[in-house]
């Protein structure tokens, strides 16, 4: 059946900025704030999964909008849970910041996908970098100063991790190096960088990755050896050679982890994770609680959600160990789908209904997290 270590939760779809690059601008769903009673219904639930770890406020719409989001972290906080979330930071005024440290809150990741405020603030519409830079700085410093103050007392707050998301595109790629010095000023200590999704047409051309045929390759062959790297420093030294070998290369590990190679791993389940939507609805992925449009070489490709049972109505128990939800979960594990994105594509790859091996809703043969081309903090 597989540990559940990790669960994502929505507390929200609505957001408060308009961004290019949002999966708003390709569906067409209700919104909705998680009521009180399906959070508690999921709270009370983990005494049936001592093994959960974390919970992550994330999903598809901006955690500080939902008004009992630390509430949500204290209770969680309460039963020894560690807490993430993910924002735009907007909202993060200096009393809301209070509310989250004294939460416990354990990691704060903002979105930050510029160096200047035009590059920033042309992406996410709505938005001040200076406001947003000034809104975690702030939540970084009274992290600390509680942190230090509470250690004379009975209870210190948590010091609170910080990071910084960025989605890595065509027209903001130059901007990237700026990224280093805006982390350093809001006392960030980790730098996460994916690829963007087109959810429209016009974003297919914003795109850093292009697939190629190699999901199947052999490891090492002699007219393509595979270069097993160490972990070495990457210095004056060796900076030249490498770049020569990866720039004449396509077949490389690193660690022992092929780097010319796609995963075919499931960042969610594999980890042991579920995602629960506003409404109470689990799902198997983040990228399966909605339904939406995105482009995938340079073809749509509409995604249906997949929602496996819905809180309070069953319990997570009962979800988790749900027949068919364990059926797709270790379908998932082996990963025996077809490689989509190798393909010029056909009928099948135009939904994740069902694929050309006869798997049945959902197929993930085409899912970029998957593939490691996307990625969540």
């Amino acid at each position: 059946m597989g540990d559940l270590n990790k669960i994502y939760i929505e507390p929200t779809n609505r957001c408060n900025l308009n961004c290019v690059t949002c999966i708003r601008n390709s569906w067409d769903e209700p919104f909705g704030d998680m009521d009180w009673s399906v959070y508690q219904t999921l709270i009370g639930g983990l005494a049936d999964f001592p093994e959960v770890k974390t919970i992550s406020f994330a999903g598809m719409g901006e955690p500080l909008l939902h008004p009992k989001l630390p509430e949500m972290i204290h209770l969680a906080h309460e039963r020894g849970l560690r807490t993430e979330m993910t924002s735009n930071a907007m909202l993060l005024t200096p009393a809301i910041a209070g509310q989250l440290v004294d939460a416990g809150l354990d990691q704060f990741a903002v979105s930050i996908d510029g160096g200047s405020n035009e590059a920033y603030e042309n992406i996410r519409q709505g938005s001040s970098l200076e406001q947003i830079i000034k809104n975690v700085a702030h939540l970084s410093r009274i992290s600390r100063v509680k942190n230090v103050t509470g250690r004379v007392c009975a209870a210190a707050p948590t010091l609170i991790r910080i990071g910084v998301v960025f989605v890595a595109m065509q027209s903001n790629i130059q901007e990237l190096p700026q990224i280093k010095k805006i982390a350093q000023n809001i006392g960030a200590s980790f730098i996460l960088v994916t690829n963007v999704l087109p959810y429209t047409a016009g974003l297919q051309d914003e795109i850093l990755y292009r697939f190629r045929p190699v999901a199947k390759k052999p490891p090492g062959s002699a007219l393509h050896p595979l270069w097993i790297l160490p972990n070495m420093d990457f210095n004056e030294k060796t900076m030249k050679p490498l770049s020569e070998i990866f720039k004449g290369s396509s077949n490389l590990a690193f660690l022992d982890l092929p780097l010319s190679m796609r995963n075919n791993y499931c960042p969610f389940v594999a980890a042991g994770s579920v995602s629960v939507g506003w409404h109470g609805g689990i799902s198997p992925c983040v990228p399966l609680m909605h339904s939406y449009s995105c482009f995938i070489r340079n073809k749509e490709k509409r995604f249906l959600r997949c929602e496996y049972g819905r809180l309070p109505n069953r319990s997570l128990k009962e979800i988790w160990t749900d027949a068919e939800y364990l059926s797709f979960r270790n379908r998932v594990r082996v990963f025996d789908f077809p490689t989509c994105t190798d393909c010029v594509g056909c009928e099948l790859s135009e939904k994740n209904e069902e694929d050309c091996y006869n798997n049945k809703f959902p197929v993930c043969g085409d899912c970029l997290w998957a593939q490691g081309v996307l990625r969540c903090p």
